[in-house]
């Protein structure tokens, strides 16, 4: 017999959680207008305090806009499929970035921050994926993925020093076409990446970053990229907003 356990968020955690995923997919479509306060009183039997409450959560995640006189509408684009595929392969010569070429693709605007490049003693699971010794160090450069200059994507990637030392990599500026792009340059072009997706609890640093409301997960991929003789040449941590974005992935079946 199965346990009994309880639902132990409030009443509008509940409603918001409720809300929130018919409208992430698309059962309530961008641009839709929501029932009236007492409405939703009246559907989930509660108070008009608690209805204000779980729709201010959602506006604050910005999958809700108040409009003045008209009401509380779902906003457009409220959760984009990000296909990490497309951006592995190096971009042609004096091409840009795959971010940027791949926004434009969709009618966005794709751009990228440097924050910070630097040689680190890496994460323990960082470092036993790029095969590191006991206190080895390896080159992290940080940087903000943006779409339509909203924070889209936290990332920290990690590089064999033997692979960036002497190169542009170790400089803290944007690199032409991307780090995939330098590295194929050098003979240690992308081959197969391995990607692990999970959900967690925000950092500080990815709360700032990302502008995350409160109380809101993000979506972690540890990716790690491999060349030829699978010898693996970058591992990133990549956090984005759990409520906006979601990974796509097609892969055949032999």
């Amino acid at each position: 017999m199965a346990r009994a356990f309880e639902d132990k968020r409030s009443s509008h955690q509940k409603i918001a959680a409720g809300l929130r995923r018919q409208i992430t997919r698309g059962d309530i479509a961008p641009g839709t207008k929501l029932p009236s306060t007492p409405a939703l009183m009246n559907e989930w039997n509660v108070a008009g305090t608690t209805v204000q409450k779980a729709l201010l959560m959602l506006k604050e995640e910005e999958l809700l806009e108040g409009q003045p006189g008209k009401g509380v509408f779902v906003k457009e684009h409220t959760q984009q499929a990000i296909s990490p595929m497309v951006y592995m392969p190096p971009a042609g010569t004096g091409e840009p970035y795959r971010w940027i070429s791949e926004a434009e693709k969709r009618s966005q605007r794709g751009s990228s921050k440097l924050l910070d490049v630097t040689v680190v003693t890496p994460p323990f699971e960082v470092s036993r994926a790029l095969g590191l010794e006991a206190g080895g160090q390896a080159l992290l450069r940080k940087q903000i993925l943006s779409l339509d200059d909203e924070p889209t994507e936290l990332t920290c990637s990690y590089y064999p020093l033997e692979l960036a030392e002497g190169t542009a990599m170790m400089e803290r500026r944007k690199i032409r076409g991307g780090t995939p792009t330098l590295l194929s340059e050098l003979g240690y072009p992308p081959r197969e990446f391995v990607d692990e997706v999970s959900s967690e609890i925000p950092t500080e640093d990815e709360v700032l970053a990302l502008e995350l409301p409160k109380d809101m997960p993000v979506m972690l991929t540890f990716r790690v990229v491999y060349s030829d003789n699978e010898r693996p040449i970058e591992v990133s941590l990549l956090a984005k907003a759990a409520h906006k974005y979601r990974m796509r992935y097609r892969l055949s079946v032999s």
